[in-house]
């Protein structure tokens, strides 16, 4: 990938109101990122597209380096497979520490902010039998839980990834600054912000879904019924993950969130080896996140290879416009099943897909799912 290349994607993620889902099928349809940035529509739901210039891709970069941080985008050789392969995958990352610690095969611990001491200890005790079985340990640098699950890994000298919702210049929560330098340091914090980023309550359901894409599995150690853990939990399992849940007493509100997973399906953990005897080694069942043609492209953008399925012809995406839009409501869906229901191809529908959003008249949604925009 050139280095002009590289920016476009940079320059796609930080449009404003410009989806990742959106954003990707763009780049397959048209080839690379530098061509989607030539048929951007000026605005979209009645909102403006502002797209940085190449100039401000490039200072974003070079402050990133003065930082001692880099930049990784969708397509670059060490740019984490399972992430990758989620739908809205960031199309870029500012990383600090050890780029391949991404890579690595990892489990997420995540729980309650306000934690009980009994589970900051099972957390930071699963975290270092993780790390001596030689698996990173991911978490999202909160308070409670996951500073826990943090401390039990570096404790024992192994890997782990933070994924916060901020800047890297911006920790979160600001009395996680020193232990947000120790992981840059022996293991990697990543953010899919850029310099600056100020907390916000709508970063943080979108961290959760990084935490989700980098491990094998997720275990979930005390949480409230409506929790972000729990989201991250079910973003696991649209993903292909596994689901872990340390169970806890009824009378505890702190353990309905695992305990209500358990009774979902979750794998019940006491000991690491609950978890260690579970975790496949990638994830099971992978979702069709848009057809096998726009993945082919969005991997080798420039130089697509042979067999790869021709794009739909121009009767084709209208045939599929009024099919899709026929099974469409505002109750979502997932793509997976208008492929199925559509007579359409599948290349023919990620078309008719993306022209829909272009103009504004469909909604992605978390989970590869779509539904009418409201008029």
């Amino acid at each position: 990938m050139t280095e002009e290349e590289r920016l476009a994607r940079l320059r796609l993620a930080r449009t404003a109101g410009l989806g990742e889902a959106t954003a990707r099928a763009l780049i397959a349809r048209e080839g690379s990122a530098l061509a989607a940035l030539t048929v951007l529509p000026r605005t979209r739901r009645g909102r403006a597209l502002i797209v940085p210039s190449p100039a401000a891709a490039e200072a974003e970069v070079a402050a990133l380096a003065r930082f001692g941080a880099r930049l990784i985008v969708l397509g670059d050789p060490d740019y984490p497979a399972g992430l990758a392969a989620l739908s809205d995958a960031p199309l870029a990352l500012a990383v600090a520490g050890d780029v391949s610690a991404l890579s690595a095969r990892a489990v997420a611990i995540v729980g309650a902010r306000n934690a009980s001491a009994v589970g900051r200890r099972i957390a930071a005790d699963l975290a270092r039998g993780l790390v001596e079985a030689g698996i990173t340990v991911v978490s999202g640098l909160a308070r409670g839980i996951d500073a826990a699950a943090h401390d039990g890994a570096l404790a024992s000298g192994g890997l782990t990834v933070a994924v916060v919702a901020t800047g890297l210049d911006c920790p979160y929560p600001p009395e996680h600054a020193r232990l947000q330098a120790r992981l840059s340091e022996s293991g990697a914090v990543v953010t899919e912000a850029p310099l600056g980023t100020a907390p916000h309550r709508t970063l943080f359901p979108r961290r959760n879904r990084i935490i989700a894409g980098l491990s094998l599995g997720v275990v979930v150690v005390e949480a409230a019924e409506r929790s972000g853990s729990l989201i991250t939990a079910r973003l696991a399992l649209e993903g292909g993950r596994e689901v872990f849940a340390v169970p806890g007493s009824p009378l505890e509100p702190r353990a309905k969130g695992p305990n209500g997973l358990i009774r979902q399906g979750a794998h019940l953990v006491e000991t690491v080896e609950d978890i260690l005897s579970a975790l496949p080694p990638a994830p099971r069942s992978p979702p069709r996140l848009i057809p096998s043609c726009a993945r082919e492209a969005l991997a080798e953008p420039l130089a697509p290879r042979p067999g790869v399925a021709a794009p739909a012809t121009t009767d084709e995406v209208g045939e599929a416009l009024s099919a899709v839009l026929a099974l469409l409501s505002p109750t979502p869906v997932t793509v997976d099943e208008l492929l199925r229901r559509c007579p359409c191809s599948p290349s023919a529908v990620a078309a008719a897909l993306l022209e829909l959003d272009l103009e504004g008249r469909i909604e992605r949604l978390p989970g590869n799912r779509v539904a009418l925009g409201a008029r």
